[in-house]
């Protein structure tokens, strides 16, 4: 019991460690592009508070970036069948290294990786915040 108290916490820092500071909003200008792997995510977090304070419903065409602004207007792309989709940043993750986006089950189903579960893809910022 404790060492499970002990690496609790050196755990939940470790999780943390892959999302970075959210860049300013005058730094995140339309076109700006990111490639890398997409995932998705729906249960256990439908229903519950993101990190922009919305609450999650993983039908709505959301995704969680780790530093573009809340309120970011996205296209992602699928490279892998071509698919896209347009999503608005409202959360932070993904918390798993090498990932750059999390899209919700919707994003996920329109972009085809509901079954794969991650796809390589290229973010492009269509609108930043105010």
């Amino acid at each position: 019991m404790r060492r499970l108290l002990y690496f609790t916490p050196v755990l939940a820092l470790a999780a943390c460690a892959t999302v970075g500071v959210p860049l300013p909003p005058e730094v995140v200008e339309p076109g700006w592009e990111e490639e890398g792997v997409a995932s998705w995510y729906g249960e256990p977090f439908h229903g519950r508070t993101t990190a922009s304070g919305e609450t999650y419903d993983m039908e709505a065409l959301t995704a969680a970036h780790p530093t573009l602004p809340f309120g970011t207007r996205v296209r992602v792309r699928n490279l892998e069948n071509r698919r896209e989709v347009q999503l608005r940043v409202n959360d932070r993750g993904p918390f798993v290294r090498g990932r750059v986006i999390d899209v919700s089950r919707r994003g996920a189903r329109e972009l085809g990786l509901l079954g794969p579960g991650t796809a390589r893809v290229r973010i492009t910022v269509l609108e930043a915040p105010p």
